[in-house]
């Protein structure tokens, strides 16, 4: 057995965070041993020599599906069948990551979900229907961290998305809503008047 180190060496020596070496823990790809007070030390000589499974010999492929609102769940489903088909016909084994908000919103929990896994390295392949389900704004950065940690992209339909301008219109209308709220307060006449007046305008730009 080589030096046993404490769960923050090991996880520097991995490049990993410790909630990802206690995953692997639970999964039994990894068992550290412990000392008499109950703390976790690692083999780092059979970590680096990769002699235990703590680290996955193939990183998984995730396919991300995206709609800005729950009028759109139905395209939801419609992308996530897309998603299967394709890497089944791929002979790729794959999870799914579904979320429901705008385009322009950073902080969804798939998101986050799918950005965790790239950034510790779980994420081999990232698979989408069309560029912008991913975000509508922001998405070259996404594909620059995937680069840098070696994670193949592919883009089913590389053309627009046939939802591009409902999906702009709407997130439009989310950025004027939180401001309208915070100019003139959430449950003011004057914020519910102008968000009304946009949604009519959205709905008559999209039936022109």
């Amino acid at each position: 057995m080589g030096k046993l180190v404490s769960i923050s060496m090991a996880t520097e020596a991995l490049g990993v965070s410790t909630s990802t070496l206690r995953r692997w823990e639970a999964s039994g790809r990894l068992t550290p041993a412990r000392t008499e007070g109950g703390q976790r030390r690692y083999d780092l000589t059979a970590l680096r020599s990769g002699a235990q499974h703590s680290v996955p010999a193939i990183r998984k492929t995730v396919s991300y599906a995206r709609v800005s609102s729950h009028v759109q769940r139905t395209d939801l489903e419609r992308q996530k069948q897309v998603l299967e088909l394709y890497c089944a016909s791929q002979g790729w084994t794959f999870d799914i990551i579904a979320d429901l908000g705008s385009g322009m919103n950073y902080r969804k929990r798939g998101l986050k979900r799918l950005l965790d896994g790239i950034v510790e390295g779980e994420v081999g392949r990232l698979v989408l229907t069309h560029k912008d389900r991913l975000l509508r704004f922001g998405a070259e950065l996404v594909f620059a961290l995937c680069q840098a940690k070696q994670v193949e992209v592919v883009i089913i339909n590389q053309g627009e998305d046939t939802t591009f301008e409902e999906e702009l219109a709407n997130d439009v209308l989310e950025i004027i809503t939180v401001f309208s709220a915070r100019l003139y307060g959430s449950r003011s006449h004057r914020n519910q008047k102008l968000i009304d007046g946009m949604r009519t305008a959205v709905k008559e730009s999209q039936c022109t």
